[in-house]
């Protein structure tokens, strides 16, 4: 059996994994307005017209992300909170990864004698930024960081799980405390993540009644922010009129059915009164 301190790294591992595979998606997402519904997550481009066609391959796990991006100036977001989370998630990552970097990574010696924290040519290490002697606030260079929070997820994994016996040359065993240190800023990090893509597991009572047979209120679980998970009933129960089958007693919309559920809905917004 695992001990708590290994399933505190391996949780760790898992939390940054899921924090890079996802980045992709929150940096795309700083363009795009914010949805509407907020009971529907944000999705890669044209993934719910695929659903609503019918053309996702129910086997397939989703692939979340796709690219390792870097974050970039954005001087019109259009999602101030997807914004604010990639800000506030990198700039927690990369600290976290600077502070593990000075605890653990072993110092090495060039020829001219001139002692450093790893070398700096060896990918494997995390370079520190560095600053002009105007101090912290004139940067000379970025260090390890330019390579984006892909690469710092990455690396900080490897520090969390610190199981590869050939580290023992360059790092020093990454202390228990660290890892708690660590696991936290993964484990906020990706709820920062997942909330601002709308992939928290939530549930939902629509204001709207059902528009189909007016009276009954909709509730959505979300799925965890995946659609093939998420359902939505109708409180009315099987004498609801909406074209879709019935489980346990209700109404409920799932896959495809949950866009017709989303244009019925907004039909309903826009019709006139009567």
């Amino acid at each position: 059996m695992n001990s708590p301190i290994a399933q505190v790294r391996a949780q760790a591992a898992a939390d940054l994994a899921a924090v890079r595979e996802q980045w992709g998606d929150l940096l795309a997402a700083i363009g795009e307005p914010p949805r509407r519904e907020g009971w529907m997550p944000y999705e890669r481009r044209g993934f719910l017209d695929q659903l609503a066609a019918g053309d996702v391959d129910q086997d397939v796990e989703p692939t979340l992300g796709r690219v390792p991006l870097i974050l970039r100036e954005h001087p019109a977001p259009a999602d101030l909170r997807a914004l604010d989370a990639a800000l506030s998630v990198e700039a927690d990552v990369f600290e976290m990864c600077d502070a593990v970097a000075e605890r653990v990574q072993l110092p090495t010696c060039d020829p001219r004698g001139t002692w450093s924290i790893g070398a700096p040519d060896d990918p494997r290490l995390w370079r520190l930024p560095t600053h002009r002697d105007a101090g912290p606030g004139a940067l000379a260079s970025t260090g390890s960081r330019m390579y984006g929070l892909h690469w710092a997820c990455v690396w900080l994994e490897g520090r969390a799980l610190d199981d590869d016996p050939d580290d023992r040359a360059l790092f020093a065993r990454t202390p228990v405390p660290l890892v708690d240190q660590l696991a936290d800023v993964a484990r906020t990090a990706r709820r920062r993540v997942e909330a601002a893509l709308g992939r928290e597991s939530r549930t939902i009572v629509l204001d709207e009644p059902c528009p189909f047979c007016k009276a009954g209120r909709i509730t959505v679980h979300n799925g965890g922010g995946d659609p093939r998970q998420a359902v939505a009933t109708c409180s009315t129960g099987p004498t609801c009129t909406a074209p879709v089958d019935t489980e346990q007693g209700r109404r409920a919309w799932r896959g495809p059915a949950l866009v017709g559920l989303l244009a019925a809905l907004e039909e309903g917004r826009t019709a006139p009164a009567a």
